[in-house]
């Protein structure tokens, strides 16, 4: 890739996406109040599923994995919103740059893998009921659940090692936290080369988890078809939790991803909030649906509320 003139010797950025707010103090407590809100939810339903026994089951232990995961893809980027919009705080430095890079795009590549997973786990409780538990051990979905953490930093360690050896002509992120486009804008470099290589790897993860999920469907219909009404009803309960989760996270990731690779040019703003989107809206969702559509922690939540209400 061709150098221009003038690289730069970079120690820390400057995030520019939130320049042009007009009242920073209230999008950043919005912010906070988001980001508290998701935490406090999905370690809820970690400390719920670890401390019930009756709840150590594969289908738990991946929504488990999937609240770790919502943790993550929050955290990587919302510290940083919240220093620039209510502290002021507009600076971060070159290694935390890199590590909440990786921190966000590894969440979400494993935002992808683990509903992908958990539609597959449906699908072996619906089609093959009485073999289930011994198909899908704790064992063998905490070691598949491992393997695709390995398998995720894999492909997200491309977005690093590709950026590292690159220099640098300014030091000012156009967007609001640190991921691979923020970050490669500021290189000397033309960074089309580099934008369809990324573009490649979150095609191929995002379209074959996606057809993956359509797949595991098709075959939760024709098995729901052969069922009782009974057992169709059960079904449909237990896999509306996941419809939604999927639906609020592929949703915003194919207009981000899909759309501005096909030529459809969005404004700064309008980019940087589906960004957002695409991270505050499942991170928030996902929690909720599980715990009040999951019968056996609903039931634990509403039992706790009546023993507050017990001894007062």
């Amino acid at each position: 890739m061709p150098l221009q003139n003038g690289s730069v010797t970079v120690t820390e950025f400057i995030i520019g996406g939130f320049d042009t707010t007009k009242r920073p103090i209230i999008a950043g407590m919005a912010v906070l109040i988001t980001y508290i809100l998701a935490v406090f939810a999905n370690i809820v339903n970690i400390l719920f599923i670890i401390y019930d026994k009756r709840l150590h089951k594969p289908m738990y232990l991946l929504i488990c994995n999937l609240a770790v995961v919502d943790i993550l893809y929050i955290s990587s980027a919302s510290p940083t919103m919240i220093g620039v919009l209510v502290a002021g705080v507009n600076t971060i430095s070159y290694v935390s740059c890199f590590i909440q890079m990786f921190a966000f795009h590894l969440g979400g590549v494993m935002e992808m893998f683990a509903l992908a997973v958990m539609a597959f786990d449906r699908l072996v409780a619906i089609s093959y009921p009485f073999q289930y538990h011994s198909y899908l051990t704790n064992g063998r979905t905490l070691v598949l659940t491992y393997v695709l953490w390995l398998v995720a930093c894999g492909f997200v360690a491309v977005f690093p090692a590709t950026l590292i050896p690159l220099p640098h002509c300014h030091s000012t992120l156009k967007y609001t936290f640190c991921d691979y486009a923020a970050i490669m804008r500021t290189t000397c470099v033309d960074p089309n080369y580099y934008f369809n290589l990324v573009s490649i790897i979150i095609f191929f993860l995002s379209f074959f988890t996606f057809f993956f999920i359509c797949l595991t469907y098709i075959g939760i219909i024709y098995f729901v078809k052969l069922s009782s009404n009974n057992d169709k009803k059960k079904m449909g309960s237990t896999c509306l939790s996941h419809l939604i989760v999927v639906t609020c996270y592929y949703c915003a990731l194919f207009i981000l991803v899909v759309l501005t690779r096909l030529g459809v040019v969005l404004t700064l703003e309008e980019r940087n909030g589906l960004l957002i989107g695409t991270i505050f809206v499942p991170s928030l969702v996902n929690p909720f649906v599980y715990c009040f559509r999951t019968k056996e922690i609903k039931y634990k939540i509403f039992k706790i509320f009546k023993k507050v209400e017990a001894s007062q």
